[in-house]
């Protein structure tokens, strides 16, 4: 009888951790396919629609995600974090202040490149935050992270050299994008992760949303203000698509909640490998939705720096199964990535 009963919880069991691996698969999926969603509406937008305002929409965006937050924190979904006037001052203001000009300058890009030359580029985030670290004291020179991170920028300057539609314009737009965000990400492990102080996607959006609003209309006071209220002339019809704006916002606050779901239920290189396979999507579809225009060429330098990105999660993902072995603190859910597991990182904002 009690070899019975012994059985049968070990049934449970295994059919409770089957369900788990399951939901976390679809949690998965809904992240993959709403970063997607995200990028290819984002260009839809501001590339096709009559409305080129790459600030404008971030400014949407913001103002959509910080009242969504409000009201979930109000209704209990997500605790708030405490956080006095001066550590708000010092340590969101600078973060938030990042994090407006990555996506102001993240969506400017799409004015000027396709989304898959984009994502191409995007490869070069681990370099940036690389680079980012060892000069904010986050991260120690290593001869094989950095040979490992040339060998990504040599694939992406190939990739950039195959470009049928190269725009140098849109080019810096996007590396400046991504120096701004590797900058926030060091910056977040330096006044905040040191300090104690832990956001998920939700509360990130109720501090930093607003400041990033504030930070974003004096830009768009003097860039785009003008034109979209018709005091200065355009050459071009202007077109406010509300309900298209509306579900643009929508999927990028679906999108962080997609990872407020997945938090503790996957593992950062589970998550690495999702954003490899998002991005080889995106490149996809971006050629059949939009027609981008991809060379061998290209082709050739982005599969180059993807090697080096795949290479670059392994040797950091064996790093930090080598720090929790001495610490004695491996455990089955790190050997095990599909299981819940605190090391994963938030993609707020990734920012898809």
């Amino acid at each position: 009888m009690a070899a019975n009963n012994g059985s049968g919880a070990a049934g449970q069991k295994q059919e409770s951790l089957f369900m788990q691996i399951v939901l976390t698969y679809m949690y998965i999926a809904v992240w993959i396919g709403l970063s997607a969603a995200v990028i290819l509406i984002n260009k839809y937008v501001l590339a096709y629609s009559g409305f080129p305002f790459p600030i404008a929409l971030t400014l949407i965006h913001m103002a959509f995600c910080a009242t969504l937050a409000f009201l979930l924190i109000k209704l209990g979904v997500s605790d708030t974090v405490h956080m006095d006037s001066q550590t708000y001052t010092r340590c969101v203001l600078p973060i938030a202040a990042l994090f407006s000009g990555t996506l102001w300058m993240g969506n400017a890009a799409y004015l000027y490149l396709s989304v898959a030359f984009i994502q191409m580029i995007k490869a070069l985030m681990p370099a940036a935050v690389y680079t980012s670290g060892i000069l904010l004291g986050t991260e120690t020179y290593s001869t094989n992270y950095a040979l490992n991170m040339v060998v990504v920028t040599i694939g992406v300057a190939v990739a950039s050299y195959g470009e049928l539609n190269f725009n140098l314009t849109g080019v810096i737009f996007q590396c400046s994008s991504i120096a701004t965000e590797s900058t926030r990400l060091v910056l977040i492990q330096i006044l905040l992760q040191q300090r104690g102080i832990k956001l998920n996607p939700i509360t990130t959006l109720y501090y930093i949303a607003p400041a990033c609003f504030g930070f974003l209309l004096i830009p768009f006071s003097f860039i785009e203000a003008p034109r979209l209220f018709g005091f200065s002339p355009v050459d071009f019809e202007v077109t406010v698509n509300v309900p298209v704006l509306l579900a643009s916002a929508a999927s990028a606050f679906c999108l962080n909640m997609a990872v407020f779901l997945l938090i503790g239920k996957s593992s950062a290189l589970t998550m690495n490998v999702a954003g490899v396979i998002k991005d080889w999507l995106l490149i996809l579809l971006s050629v059949m939705m939009y027609a981008s225009p991809v060379s061998g060429l290209q082709l050739g330098g982005y599969a180059l720096a993807f090697g080096g990105v795949c290479w670059y999660n392994y040797l950091k993902y064996k790093s930090m199964q080598a720090k929790a072995a001495d610490s004695g603190k491996l455990s089955s859910d790190e050997k095990a990535p599909l299981m819940e597991q605190k090391e994963m990182s938030s993609m707020q904002g990734s920012k898809a």
